[in-house]
């Protein structure tokens, strides 16, 4: 593959090292990431053995929110690593990390530790998250945001499927980047896929997945299964009340996320452990006139140009069964009501 840029030919360069992959990260971790993420080298900071003999290569926190801060494990592979051999049990064992709750509170105490001792880090978190308790800034987002980020030179045919077979674990929990490097003498290009900030996104089909054959069923129960019974009472009240303004909206579990369709997907739902997040088409102005005590949240340019659509989209946090009402409301404005 090669590039064209300003009259340009830029030619791939491999990496011919997992480690040339990992040091590429950590030189440009703000450009792929986020000004607003911190990204922590793990290999240079801790003994493999001090997480129970494997380790990832970073610790990424993206603290563009802090209010709802999102933590990442990061793993560089190659894609000439055998998947069966090499990157599917590395992955499978970071599943203990958020399945364990041991293992998780030994995670959370190796980033504090890591942070607390060193200055620039702190600093970083420092300017994000103000005043607040470190440890329990920490505690809180690894505790409710649990993802597994896998950057690879190349995508690789079994990622996806393993995906949609343990989708309990593989399709909840991993997230993939394809991360390429072209050169042209001195001049270097980097190619991410997806944006960082699309990166929890989907493709969003008017085609239901559940619907083609051979596709691997979701439910309510798929989505329901890890989050608290708040989340739960939380959906399940939104779900009654938009049922209520138009009882032949249909609610359409897919992989990543529970849209509602009227006929057409019209508003999405995903889930976290303690927080659900509604995202609308109407502008951030409006559904800020509308929504006073749940939180909302700004969509970063690339988020909006992928929803498309002609229509600006926002997005609602809501952790709490409080104050529904006003999320009622904009519901009522997305929502066509019954004939």
């Amino acid at each position: 593959m090669i590039l064209y840029h300003k009259g340009n030919s830029f030619v791939e360069q491999a990496f011919a090292l997992e480690s040339d992959l990992e040091q590429e990260l950590v030189a440009n971790a703000k450009l792929l990431f986020g000004e607003s993420s911190v990204y922590i080298d793990v290999k240079r900071k801790i003994e493999a053995k001090a997480l129970g003999g494997t380790i990832p290569d970073g610790f990424l926190f993206d603290l563009s929110d802090p209010d709802n801060a999102e933590f990442y494990l990061v793993e560089a592979e190659l894609f000439e690593h055998d998947f069966f051999r090499h990157i599917f049990p590395q992955i499978t064992k970071f599943f203990a990390f958020f399945k364990n709750n041991s293992s998780q509170a030994n995670l959370i105490e190796k980033i504090y530790s890591i942070v607390n001792s060193d200055a620039s880090l702190r600093s970083e978190f420092a300017r994000h998250i103000g005043s607040r308790e470190l440890y329990k800034f920490i505690k809180d987002t690894v505790e409710n945001s649990q993802n597994i980020l896998i950057v690879i030179d190349k995508e690789k045919k079994e990622l996806p499927e393993i995906m949609d077979t343990y989708s309990d674990t593989w399709g909840k929990l991993v997230k993939l980047m394809t991360f390429r490097r072209f050169v042209n003498g001195e001049e270097v290009i980097l190619v991410a896929h997806p944006e960082f900030d699309r990166i929890e996104i989907p493709a969003v089909e008017e085609d239901d997945a559940h619907d083609q054959e051979g596709a691997t069923e979701y439910s309510e129960e798929y989505h329901l299964e890890d989050v608290s019974e708040v989340v739960k009472t939380i959906y399940h009240k939104l779900k009654e009340e938009a049922l209520n303004i138009n009882a032949t909206a249909l609610f359409n579990p897919q992989k990543y996320y529970l849209s509602i369709k009227c006929p057409r997907n019209i508003a999405f739902f995903s889930f976290r452990k303690k927080k659900l997040h509604l995202t609308v088409p109407l502008p951030e102005e409006r559904v800020r006139e509308l929504i006073r005590h749940n939180t909302v949240k700004r969509l970063s340019d690339g988020v909006q140009r992928f929803w498309g659509s002609g229509k600006p989209w926002c997005k609602i946090v809501i952790s709490s069964t409080e104050a529904l009402d006003e999320v009622v409301g904009v519901l009522k404005e997305v929502l066509p009501e019954s004939n």
